[in-house]
Order: C-alpha cells, then sequence, then structure tokens
C-alpha cells in the first residue's frame, strides 16, 4: 500500500490510474494472476443465468494502454469463483480454476485451454454444486471445495484424486478458505456458523462463531499476514465482522460503514490491518483495523462505483492494485 494511501484522512479514492474493461455480459467472478511474468493479468466470467457463459482471460496491453481479451472459451454455468494458483514465484506454469457443478483447471499459456474437470463421485453417484473453493497457498496440489451437499472436499488436483471429503456444516457451505498452515481450513454455512478444521485430525472442529440469529454466513476470507484474524459477512447484511481465532465466539471489530449489504471482502495482501469491502450502496471501502476494537464506522479510504458492487480482489503480486466488479464492468484500482 502506497504512503499516499496512508497519509489521507477519510476520503474518496482519487487517481488517475484506473483501467475498465466493459465485458459484452455482466460480470462476477474475476482474480488478478500471481505469475511474477505476467504483469495485470486476470481471469473474468460471465453472470448469465444459463448452461451457455463465457471465461475470459485479459491483459493490460502496455501499447494502447488498456486492457484487452487474450483468450475465452465456454464455461457452462457460470463460475461461482475464479483463482489463480498462488504462485509468486513463477515456479509452475500459470493456470487458473474455476467452480460450478465442478471444479476445473485452466491452463493460461497461449490463452485458454481445459486441464482437468474434477467432479467428486467418490462416495455418492451425486455431487452438488460447488458455492466456492480455495487453493493451499502452502501446498500447490491442493484445492479445497465447498458445497451445496454440506461438505468440503479436499482435491489433490495434481493427481486428480479427492484426498477427504468432510461433512462439515448441517446446511450447504458457502464459502472455504486455508489458513496460514496448510492442513488448517476455514468453511461457513447458510446454517450461520464459522468453524476450523484440522486434516490431522479430523474428529473434531473448532465453532470459531455462530450468528445468534442462526443467518447464513457467506463469506470468510483469512488475513494473509497474521494466522489469528478472519473476516465473515453475512446473508443481506451491512455489516462485517472481524475475529480472533484465540478467542472464539466473540468479534474484535464489526464494520458498520455500509449502508447496504456487503458482498465481498479482500485482506491487503502486505498487510495484517487493511482490508477492503465492498456492497450494494455501490462502495469500497478501505479499513485500517489497527488498534481499533468495537464497531467501527468511519474507514480510511472510500470508492464509489456506477452501480452495486458484486466482487472484489486484492493483487497479491501488484499489491497497490485492487479491483472491483459491477454490472459489465471491470475496474482496476491503484491506490
Amino acid at each position: 500500500m502506497t504512503s499516499e494511501l496512508l497519509g489521507k484522512a477519510t476520503q474518496e479514492v482519487v487517481t488517475n490510474e484506473v483501467y475498465t474493461y466493459t465485458a459484452p455480459w455482466n460480470v462476477f467472478a474475476f482474480n488478478f494472476s500471481c505469475n511474477p511474468h505476467e504483469s495485470f493479468r486476470l481471469g473474468v466470467s460471465s453472470f448469465l443465468e444459463d448452461t451457455e457463459n463465457y471465461l475470459e482471460l485479459i491483459k493490460l496491453d502496455p501499447v494502447q494502454n488498456k486492457l484487452r481479451v487474450v483468450g475465452q472459451v465456454p464455461h457452462g454455468y457460470s463460475p461461482t469463483k475464479i483463482q489463480f494458483i498462488p504462485d509468486l514465484e513463477g515456479n509452475y506454469s500459470d493456470m487458473l480454476a474455476t467452480s460450478s457443478d465442478s471444479l476445473k483447471l485452466w491452463s493460461c499459456n497461449g490463452g485458454l485451454s481445459l486441464v482437468s474437470d474434477l467432479v467428486n463421485t467418490r462416495y455418492t453417484q451425486y455431487s452438488g454444486p460447488i458455492t466456492s473453493f480455495d487453493w493451499n497457498p502452502n501446498n500447490l496440489s491442493v484445492i479445497g471445495t465447498a458445497s451445496i451437499d454440506k461438505t468440503c472436499t479436499i482435491w489433490d488436483v495434481e493427481n486428480e484424486v479427492v484426498l477427504k471429503q468432510i461433512l462439515t456444516h448441517n446446511k450447504e457451505v458457502n464459502d472455504i478458505a486455508f489458513g496460514h498452515d496448510s492442513k488448517v481450513f476455514a468453511s461457513v454455512s447458510a446454517d450461520g456458523s464459522l468453524r476450523r478444521f484440522d486434516l490431522r485430525d479430523l474428529s473434531q472442529c473448532t465453532i470459531l462463531y455462530e450468528n445468534r440469529d442462526c443467518s447464513p454466513i457467506m463469506r470468510v476470507a483469512w488475513n494473509k499476514v497474521d494466522p489469528h484474524f478472519l473476516a465473515i459477512i453475512s446473508m443481506e447484511s451491512p455489516l462485517v465482522t472481524v475475529l480472533d481465532t484465540r478467542h472464539p465466539g466473540v468479534p474484535i471489530v464489526q464494520l458498520c460503514g455500509h449502508s447496504k449489504y456487503v458482498n465481498s471482502i479482500a485482506w491487503a495482501p502486505n498487510s495484517n490491518c487493511y482490508i477492503c469491502t465492498a456492497g450494494d450502496d455501490c462502495q469500497a471501502l478501505i479499513w485500517d483495523l489497527k488498534q481499533t476494537t468495537g464497531q467501527v464506522s468511519a474507514p480510511m479510504m472510500m470508492y464509489n462505483s456506477e452501480a452495486e458492487i458484486m466482487m472484489l480482489n486484492w493483487s497479491a503480486l501488484q499489491q497497490d492494485w485492487l479491483a472491483i466488479s459491477f454490472e459489465k464492468s471491470l475496474r482496476l484500482l491503484k491506490l
């Protein structure tokens, strides 16, 4: 994060470095590439209520100074999530994964091509749609998926086999996130709970938080620097709850600066105290959680878009850039 941003009081982000890609369809899922040899490359997908959707690879053209499409493939159902392999060293061939009715892996070399289409039928002939997934940052052969069938599945994507399938919740699982330890992950569910699991001992789990009204928790994000902190958002709620795993059940901070429902959260990749939130009020808010407790209503920075923001992503490679999606637009912002 730039010193210029840190020196500002609460105000709207004003920057000349903004890039907007306008798609021919509404945009939902997208993600920055982590490949150090491919600056400003992103995966982006259509959001169509149809079995015909599209996955695109876009890249910043340094000559024309704009984002352009460098690859497109059909996708079937709209992806619930897109994530590039989190390889910041560039040791692996660049690829991305998408989730919908199955977990798909795509090669990004010279465009987009399907590498694997993984469906879990190990225990049943039926495999529930995948709501979300997360690539293990410490073991790049492992991806965990969350499903409406109340389970999380741990995949060895290199060998295309299921390592474990775990009944994690009482209702559909909405999101999953690996922690700093490759064996630990958190999941959230329509049963209103946030739970932590350790693959080395699946006989028990830790319930880190439960909504008193049992309202569904939709998203979980693990702090990228400090393994003790998590953030969650609930269905149709303007609040963001930040938790310390050392003190289960008690929020340390609640962010209440949004006037409408929050849809997406992302921690800064290089700091334990900065987080961005975005939602139906057309705002992306950046918060400084340093020495902060209780309810907080004043963000450090804000950005106003032209429409409801569906998703945001903070680049792990270009760490002073984040992106938001709204309607047919994908917008990159330099902080």
